[in-house]
């Protein structure tokens, strides 16, 4: 105890006021005057046995002053000493407002029973009466020479407690220790509380450790202290020492260890403590059994919660929820299913809680349509939904988009008084930001009764998202003028948004800022400035910061690093990728789905396929990103059987495709050419996985119609197409124009695209080519002119390779690259090399009315071509060529490819925006077919 409170020891027995150092308000000293206590009749040791007397015959009817009242205190002093005629004084006293005259009664007039004094702090509330009163009686009491028992003391500790006074609990502590006070159980309990609460757990775990023998109850109550303190570590050595002390917990103290064992994965200390329950015998206890059941399946050991199920003897409802939410959360809902029906024909029938853990557990597993259907099934056989149900039942109309079945669950709530639920209200708001009617986000939230951080947050992440910053800026301020202080989720959707939107230097800002306001940046604040900038396409910049981010000393997590292999693939920057995937290893951040499914992206947009498959099969539990990622990635490299084949072995695991599923199945079979494949998913989606067909999907078909010849099929598609076609469908139906050479459709084609978009070049592009390879040349100048007159301006051409970690670019506008010479040079013995096996120059893909000898030697500038002749001086002979280019290769480069590929032995990987070719031995992955 001398560690706690050694000035307070040196002082004299009567205490005196301290140095108010934590609440001026909340500190009063034990030795005031006793002026104030001069008129107030003071009964002392009513003895337990009084008889109490209705409050008729005490007469205080007649009251009607407070001066009354304490004449007939003075009376009644005289006559009875009641425990009853003392409880009417106090009810007197609060409702005329003199806590001090009910705080002397209080303290020295009642009987020493606990239930009596928490029913007057009870009623001191509801009279508006403030403890502080309290806490100043006692003090002039005491200053009197007035002698307070354990109880009372106890008492007064926890109006300490309450009021936060620090000071005042050290004096009474300080004076506990030097009367040598022999404190009962209930006094040691407020001790340590009071400490836990204005000290900390620190402090008051020293107090119980202090105490030579502490009690059942100390025990448990110190050791339930740590566990709201989130000390897990503490609790559990506490519980360890509980049993070698002899002590018992008692089955709070047990579902509480339980719980916290499921919440820090800490199995093997729960399953010391099932052991220890089975010792005393608590398995027939419900509550215990039930926190089992949650504890192993927390644990992901399913298998040990039902075993406990089965064990138990009675199973309450409590205990059939645990099960049936146990299964639920971990994604068994066939056994769930089970266990529910088995619940309908027991004793304990299925409750709102059995039908919001089943709510909750579809919504884990993203089967938000399920979970509409189970709230429709939910209401009919009569069980209105909580506001539990109501936030399941909100996501899963974030997710669906389904934003006017929101506004009918809105209606609801309103109905039935839910919108006083915080909970419900910010779901609610965040339904609206997220379905995109921000208007209806902002009224409600204006309305709100109760606001916490969490709406504040979910409304300016809906501000920012859609780049309405000034508006966010106005509501953060708003926010502030409100008490209520930004916290890191705040700063963070700044950020994000800020990056997303391409300012970063406003990003940084923000970061900066929250250094200044005591915020530190964490992982997360860096990952949105990382992600945003990989979202936005700003790669070199998403790198940067990744750099400045360890040299603050802050380690990435699972998201940095899939937004930064984002960034590798989106440069096709294979070596840092490679990396990266290292690092990854060995940081056990490959275990995450999401990263394993990131670096075979990776490898994929970098070019090397094989490595992606390789991660792909290494990769558990995989989820339908991962498998639509290397269906994808088989698409990309114009592998459409492939893709097809990696679609059935998904569809034979259980695993049920999406929309995006179908994109790049389709995309595969448009790749390679595969009509009739096209048209048998593309009607499968509809028809067999009620799966309605997007835009992208009706992309793909055109595309697919198109590049195989079937133009006039191709417009007749687009011609009964459910929705609009936009601008992707126009231009993948204008380039198989340009592939098959038909004017008259692509002029059509040409015409919506320049309605649609007129200021992008490469529709105008794609139209003067085909006028052009059909001697059009008057209507290519006439495009070209109508170009000038809109000022649309046609964007650069450029190739580059990535060698030894540099980055080497050549374009036909920008700086020659230094090598220029160099690399002509080895160009012009390739060509000749090239023409002997055969090759002949496409002067036809020379969009220009030139000569055909000027035509040939254009065609040498092409920039993959220098791409990839410096790959093939630069780099050993035995390592493939990666080159990475921003528009479509014409057929002159895919031929010279090929021809390079055969004389120099060569790997080539050419990515073109679009897909992957892979040229080796003369050939090229995409058969002459993209």
């Amino acid at each position: 105890m001398d560690k706690l409170c050694p000035l307070l020891l040196q002082t004299p027995l009567t205490l005196h006021p301290k140095p108010r150092t934590t609440s001026p308000t909340c500190s009063f000293s034990l030795n005031l005057t006793h002026a104030s206590l001069d008129n107030i009749p003071v009964s002392i040791d009513i003895p337990a046995s009084s008889s109490p007397l209705p409050s008729s015959i005490h007469g205080f009817y007649e009251i009607k002053t407070l001066d009354s009242l304490k004449a007939k205190h003075a009376q009644m002093v005289k006559v009875s000493k009641s425990a009853s005629m003392a409880k009417d004084l106090i009810t007197y006293y609060l409702q005329f407002g003199d806590v001090k005259s009910a705080g002397v009664v209080f303290l020295v007039g009642l009987v020493r029973n606990y239930a009596v004094w928490s029913s007057f702090l009870e009623e001191l509330e509801s009279t508006g009466g403030d403890p502080h009163d309290v806490l100043e009686v006692f003090g002039e009491l005491n200053s009197k020479g007035v002698v307070f028992d354990s109880k009372v003391i106890t008492v007064i500790l926890k109006i300490c407690t309450v009021v936060m006074d620090l000071w005042l609990g050290l004096e009474i502590h300080a004076m506990l220790m030097k009367r040598g006070f022999d404190m009962d159980v209930y006094l040691k309990s407020a001790l340590i509380y009071f400490y836990w609460r204005c000290r900390g757990v620190e402090c008051a775990n020293k107090v119980f450790h202090e105490m030579p023998h502490p009690e059942d109850l100390l025990w448990n109550e110190t050791i339930m202290l740590n566990l709201k303190s989130e000390r897990w570590v503490k609790a559990f050595e506490l519980f360890r020492g509980m049993q070698f002390s002899y002590a018992k917990p008692n089955g709070g103290t047990i579902v509480k260890m339980l719980q916290a064992c499921g919440k820090v994965q800490a199995l093997k200390e729960g399953k010391q403590i099932h052991g220890y329950v089975l010792k005393v015998g608590l398995e027939s206890n419900t509550r215990v059994c039930s926190s089992l059941i949650s504890m192993y399946s927390r644990n992901d050991k399913i298998e040990l919660s039902r075993r406990v199920f089965d064990s138990m003897n009675d199973c309450n409802l409590s205990s059939w929820n645990s099960i049936i939410t146990s299964y639920a959360a971990l994604g068994y809902l066939n056994d769930a299913w089970n266990l529910f029906q088995q619940m309908e024909f027991s004793d304990a029938k299925p409750d709102i809680i059995t039908w919001n853990c089943l709510l909750s557990g579809h919504a884990l597993l993203g089967l938000y349509k399920e979970v509409l259907i189970l709230f429709h099934r939910m209401q009919s056989i009569g069980f209105s939904p909580n506001s539990s149900s109501i936030t399941s039942a909100l996501q899963a109309v974030i997710e669906l988009g389904l934003s006017n079945y929101g506004k009918e669950i809105h209606g609801y709530v309103i109905r039935k008084g839910l919108d006083y639920d915080v909970y419900v209200g910010t779901s609610l708001v965040d339904m609206y930001v997220k379905n995109n009617v921000l208007e209806n986000a902002r009224s409600y939230f204006d309305s709100m009764p109760n606001r916490n951080i969490f709406a504040w947050n979910s409304l300016i992440s809906g501000y920012v998202i859609k780049g309405l910053f000034d508006d966010a800026k106005v509501l953060l301020n708003q926010m502030e003028e409100k008490g209520i202080e930004p916290d890191s989720v705040t700063w963070n959707v700044l950020v994000s948004g800020y990056s997303v939107w391409g300012h970063t230097e406003e990003a940084l800002a923000v970061i900066d800022h929250m250094k200044i306001v005591g915020c530190t940046p964490s992982v997360i604040s860096w990952t949105a400035l990382i992600s945003g900038c990989s979202q936005r396409g700003k790669y070199k910049d998403s790198l940067e910061f990744f750099i400045q981010m360890q040299q603050e000393g802050v380690k990435p997590n699972c998201a940095t690093i899939s937004s930064l292999l984002q960034t590798c693939g989106g440069l096709s920057l294979l070596r840092k990728g490679e990396e990266i995937h290292c690092l990854s290893l060995k940081s056990a951040f490959l275990e995450d789905v999401y990263v394993s499914t990131a670096v075979v992206d990776m490898y994929i947009n970098s070019g090397n396929l094989g490595s992606a498959l390789k991660v792909f099969e290494q990769t558990r539990n995989k989820t339908v990103a991962s498998w639509n990622c290397m269906i994808m990635g088989f698409a990309t490299y114009n592998l459409g059987k492939e893709s097809i084949s990696l679609f059935d072995e998904m569809l034979e695991t259980g695993i049920f495709p999406d929309t995006i599923t179908f994109t790049a199945v389709l995309s595969g079979c448009k790749n390679s050419g595969l009509v009739e494949e096209g048209w048998k998913y593309f009607d499968s989606m509809s028809r067999q996985y009620n799966i309605r067909p997007t835009i992208q999907h009706y992309t793909c078909m055109v595309d697919l119609l198109g590049r195989a010849g079937y133009l006039d099929e191709a417009w007749d598609f687009i011609q009964k197409m459910p929705i609009n076609p936009d601008s992707t469908i126009w231009s993948s139906f204008l380039g198989s124009c340009k592939t098959h050479q038909n004017v008259d459709l692509g002029e059509i084609a040409a015409k919506k695209l320049f309605e649609l978009e007129p200021y992008d070049s490469s529709n105008y592009v794609l139209m003067m080519n085909l006028y052009a390879m059909s001697n059009r040349w008057e209507d290519r100048e006439r495009l070209k002119d109508i170009m000038d007159v809109r000022g649309v301006k046609v964007g650069h051409v450029w190739s580059w390779i990535e060698i030894g970690q540099t980055v080497h670019l050549f374009s036909g506008e920008e700086k020659p690259h230094q090598d220029e010479a160099e690399v002509f040079f080895e160009l012009y013995q390739l060509v000749s090399e090239m023409k002997k096996l055969g090759y002949v120059p496409h002067i036809k893909c020379v969009y220009q009315n030139i000569d055909d000898i000027e035509k040939e030697k254009f065609l040498l500038s092409h920039t993959e071509k220098l791409a990839i002749t410096y790959g093939l001086i630069k780099t050993k002979s035995s390592e493939p060529i990666r080159v990475i280019k921003n528009t479509r290769m014409c057929s002159d480069c895919h031929t010279a490819a090929k021809y390079m590929s055969l004389v120099r032995s060569r790997e080539i990987f050419v990515r073109d925006g679009a897909r992957f070719h892979h040229f080796k031995d003369g050939k090229c992955s995409c058969n002459d077919y993209w």
